[in-house]
């Protein structure tokens, strides 16, 4: 079948599964259409915008350089998410124009709150997945 047949199905490294709610903050002309339509096609349905009220299983946040304060931005994405839900800060790959560094996304979350959990490569972006710390054992 060729390349595109053996390629990773990135909705699956990033845990998405079957009528999940995704939000999907900062989509722009750059994003990786391959990724969202991976996304949506798992999912059965359109990722949802900033504008919904409505709780959401996971967010995927592109992010680049210059987008603004990312830890605001995560306090405010975090307020939607569903427990135990993950968010999926996405940054252009090294070299590419908008690059932020992954120690810098993970610095962010921790101020707002989150722990870096892993970081994936997806295409020519880089997956870093946030989610609430674990509580500390009595």
């Amino acid at each position: 079948m060729g390349a595109a047949a053996d390629a990773p199905n990135h909705a699956q490294r990033m845990g998405i599964v079957p009528a999940m709610v995704v939000r999907e903050p900062g989509w722009d002309d750059d994003t990786d259409d391959r990724i969202r339509a991976e996304i949506q096609d798992t999912i059965g349905d359109a990722m949802v915008d900033d504008e919904t009220d409505e709780a959401v299983d996971a967010v995927l946040l592109w992010w680049r350089a210059g987008d603004g304060d990312l830890t605001c931005e995560l306090t405010d994405v975090v307020r939607a998410l569903a427990d135990p839900g993950a968010i999926w800060v996405l940054t252009p790959t090294t070299g590419k124009p908008g690059h932020v560094d992954r120690r810098e996304v993970a610095e962010e979350a921790h101020a707002a709150g989150l722990v870096c959990v892993a970081t994936v490569a997806l295409g020519a972006w880089s997956g870093n997945h946030l989610a609430r710390p674990e509580p500390a054992s009595a």
